[in-house]
């Protein structure tokens, strides 16, 4: 069954502001909260829904990614909650703040019981694509070093905060008793501290190790777009939510196609007497060669154009073109037979090899103008 829309799960246009997409979001995260609707699973599916397209539209770079792919852009190197199997747990540490007080102080409006999610730290890499990758998609595996939790390691409840992740503090004051709450100092917030620490690991549990990770890259990517892998950077000490690995995107240029943008263009040369007789001529793509004709009497300067031989535009829809530049290949005077220079030099006053150019004939610029049109 297809994903809905992020927009259409919240309510909100794609044009929808910061505050807008909060308020959506917040209308729907109260309403399906498993504390008004305890036990109906329906609810708590949509109370998950709802988190993963707010956390999606609510970053600006996902929501870019989002806008340009859709679903297939977030995939496996992206999506929200859902991808990554996220809790409820897991969503009241990332948008307590949002709920407030109403549910009688369960979140920021109040003292929580619960202890903070620590997440790991994200790692980068970039891969480098070629054009056919960037046109058709591809799946990459690389070898990542990141930081695990070790086989054996094992944590207990922090003494001071209970397993809480907080203290509090109450003081009297002349307007009577004032309680405040804070960070655990001892556990930083995770209410766990480490009970067994392996051979090897650090002191929060954790070995680097190398592992291979599979990623899902979509067509049409560009240089500098940025994936998000779920749960591939480093591990969180003692059953925290794990980094994110970011993929970077780099283009590796072509030798034979040079890119300007969806477009790409194409330097071919033809001889002096291909260019007066015509020919058939190869032109690389990114997807193989296709055969093009040169007219008889082409001049040196004219670009064919190949419509959608380009690469995909940024909405999904449509391709960019392939402009081949014909260029006339002059021979050198000093390569040629002593009978190809009398000939030559029999032409020069010759009304069929005099310049006369008509209106037909585009001026550079005008050629330029037409090739954007």
């Amino acid at each position: 069954m297809p994903k809905k829309d992020y927009y259409e799960i919240l309510g909100v246009s794609k044009n929808a502001t910061d505050v807008e997409l909060k308020k959506a979001y917040r209308q729907l995260a109260i309403k399906y909260h498993p504390d008004k609707n305890p036990g109906d699973k329906e609810a708590e599916e949509k109370f998950k829904e709802a988190a993963e397209a707010y956390e999606i539209l609510s970053d600006p770079n996902k929501r870019t990614r989002y806008d340009q792919f859709g679903h297939a852009g977030m995939g496996g190197a992206g999506g929200g909650f859902g991808g990554g199997g996220m809790s409820t747990e897991d969503i009241f540490s990332h948008f307590g703040d949002i709920f407030g007080s109403a549910f009688g102080g369960g979140f920021s409006g109040g003292f929580s019981s619960r202890p903070q999610q620590v997440q790991g730290s994200n790692l980068r890499i970039r891969i480098a694509l070629t054009l056919k990758e960037i046109v058709n998609g591809t799946e990459k595996t690389v070898k990542v070093k990141r930081f695990k939790l070790a086989e054996g390691a094992t944590s207990k409840t922090c003494s001071t905060c209970h397993g809480t992740g907080q203290t509090r503090r109450v003081m009297n004051t002349p307007f009577g008793q004032m309680q405040t709450q804070t960070v655990c100092g001892t556990c930083g917030g995770t209410g766990k501290v480490a009970n067994h620490i392996p051979p090897g690991a650090n002191n929060q549990g954790l070995v680097r190790v190398e592992e291979s990770v599979s990623i899902k890259i979509p067509e049409g990517v560009r240089e500098g777009v940025q994936l998000q892998v779920r749960g591939k950077g480093n591990d969180a000490p003692f059953g925290g939510i794990p980094g994110d690995l970011i993929v970077v995107i780099e283009e590796i240029e072509d030798e034979q196609l040079k890119r300007e943008g969806d477009n790409l263009h194409y330097e071919l040369y033809v001889s002096v007497p291909e260019a007066i007789i015509g020919t058939k001529q190869d032109v690389p793509t990114v997807n193989g060669k296709v055969r093009i004709t040169v007219d008889a009497g082409t001049q040196s300067g004219k670009i064919l154009r190949l419509k959608g031989k380009g690469l995909p535009q940024i909405n999904g829809y449509n391709f960019g073109d392939l402009f081949v530049h014909i260029n006339v290949w002059t021979p050198n005077l000093n390569k040629l037979s002593k009978e190809q220079k009398e000939f030559f030099e029999k032409m020069i006053d010759n009304e069929n090899f005099s310049p006369k150019p008509t209106s037909q004939d585009k001026t550079f610029f005008e050629k330029m103008r037409d090739m954007f049109s």
